[in-house]
């Protein structure tokens, strides 16, 4: 746990320290194994040999978004943090069946799930995340988001975008996602 949150730590520094696209010695190693919507959701290429994909293990990871949109005009980092977060394990060596990734929304987070409609009477522009969620929904990860927190908020169900389903809680969701054998991991838009 202690390394997904410093390779998580890793990647913010990175992206915020190379604010005007990825540096040549990063682009020409990176890898795209399925997503690559944005290219920070590459994959440095590697011979690494450690904790390669086990074939009697399904990997079934829950990430925890709650962080609002950072900038309402780009992909919120939790959007391709979470694609990265497939692609790496696929680069791993999973196969595409043997992964299992659901994400529960709440929080100021919700705002990058909106339709388009509703982003833009919100923000001005239109959802820059919608494509990209529904590529990722499209590939088999789950939306969840939590409706205490729209309802709290105030915000209508069909101001959310189609891929993402309602759940009674974020809490309940990842208490029963747990249960089923997710593993749990947060990331955040900072």
């Amino acid at each position: 746990m202690k390394k997904i949150v410093y390779l998580l730590s890793l990647l913010v520094l990175a992206s915020s320290t190379f604010p005007q696209g990825l540096p040549p010695h990063v682009k020409e190693g990176m890898t795209y194994p399925v997503f690559d919507f944005d290219p920070w959701v590459g994959v440095m290429k590697s011979k690494a040999k450690a904790l390669k994909y086990d074939k009697d293990l399904t990997y079934k990871v829950v990430i925890d978004v709650v962080d609002a949109p950072g900038d309402s005009s780009k992909i919120m980092r939790q959007i391709t943090e979470i694609a990265r977060t497939y692609n790496l394990n696929v680069a791993n060596g999973v196969p595409k069946r043997k992964l299992d990734m659901a994400v529960v929304v709440h929080g100021g987070a919700y705002n990058g799930f909106l339709t388009n409609e509703a982003y833009q009477e919100k923000y001005g522009v239109p959802n820059p995340n919608a494509e990209a969620i529904a590529i990722l929904e499209k590939e088999g990860i789950e939306f969840f988001i939590c409706k205490q927190s729209l309802s709290f908020l105030r915000i209508p169900d069909e101001d959310i975008l189609k891929e993402v389903d309602i759940a009674v809680s974020a809490k309940t969701s990842l208490i029963t996602l747990d249960q089923m054998g997710y593993t749990y991991m947060k990331v955040s838009e900072r």
